[in-house]
C-alpha cells in the first residue's frame, strides 16, 4: 500500500483549507477596518442619516440568507449520492445569488432616487460609506460566483462523492462566509441608521 500518496493528498487538502481561511481572515480584516472607519465617521458634523433606508437591501438580505440554506441542501444531496437533486439546489443557489445582486443594485437606485450619490455635489459621507461597503461586498461576491460556478461544473462532471468532496466543502464555506459578512454589514448599516430614533438621541 502506497502511504506516500495518501500523505501528499492530505497535505494538499490541508493547504487548500489554510489558503481559504487565510483569504477569509484577510477579508475580515479589510471589512473590520472599513467598519471602524464608518463608526468613527459617525462623529463628524457632516454625518447625515436622514435618508430612507433602501427596502431593496432588506429583500437582498433575505435572499442571501436563503441561499445559504439552499447550498447546504446541495452539499447534503451530492454527498449522499443524489447528484441530480444536488445540482438543482446548486442552480437555485446561483439564481438566488444573482437575485441578491439585482436587489443590491436596486438599493443603489433607491438612494439615488432620494438624491444621494457616491460622489458629486449630492453625495455625503454617510451614503458614500453605504455605496462603498455594498460595492466592495458585491466585488467579493463575484469571487463567490466564480467559486460557485466551479463547484457546479465539477458537480455535473461527477467529481464529488461521499469520500471526495473537498472542493464542494470549500465552495460552500466561502459562500456561507460571504452571506454572514453581508448580514453583519446590513445589521451595521441598518442599526446605525435608526439608532438615534430607537433610543431618542438628541
Amino acid at each position: 500500500m502506497d502511504y506516500t500518496a495518501g500523505t501528499e493528498q492530505t497535505k494538499m487538502e490541508r493547504s487548500k483549507k489554510q489558503m481559504l481561511w487565510f483569504g477569509i481572515i484577510s477579508l475580515c480584516m479589510t471589512f473590520g477596518g472599513l467598519t471602524s472607519a464608518y463608526i468613527v465617521s459617525m462623529e463628524r458634523r457632516d454625518w447625515n442619516s436622514t435618508y430612507e433606508f433602501p427596502s431593496a437591501l432588506i429583500v437582498s438580505t433575505v435572499l442571501i440568507i436563503v441561499s445559504s440554506l439552499t447550498i447546504m441542501m446541495a452539499k447534503k444531496f451530492i454527498i449522499s449520492g443524489k447528484k441530480m437533486v444536488g445540482e438543482i439546489w446548486l442552480l437555485v443557489t446561483l439564481a438566488l445569488g444573482l437575485a441578491f445582486l439585482a436587489w443590491q443594485i436596486s438599493g443603489f437606485k433607491e438612494l439615488q432616487a432620494q438624491g444621494f450619490y457616491f460622489t458629486g455635489a449630492s453625495s455625503n459621507i454617510t451614503t458614500t460609506f453605504i455605496f462603498l461597503i455594498a460595492a466592495l461586498h458585491i466585488a467579493h461576491l463575484i469571487a463567490g460566483f466564480i467559486s460557485l460556478g466551479t463547484v457546479i461544473v465539477n458537480a455535473v462532471r461527477g467529481k464529488y462523492s461521499a469520500q471526495s468532496h473537498l472542493g464542494l466543502s470549500l465552495g460552500v464555506t466561502f459562500w456561507h462566509f460571504l452571506d454572514i459578512l453581508w448580514v453583519f454589514l446590513f445589521g451595521l448599516l441598518y442599526c446605525t441608521r435608526y439608532w438615534c430614533e430607537w433610543f431618542s438621541c438628541v
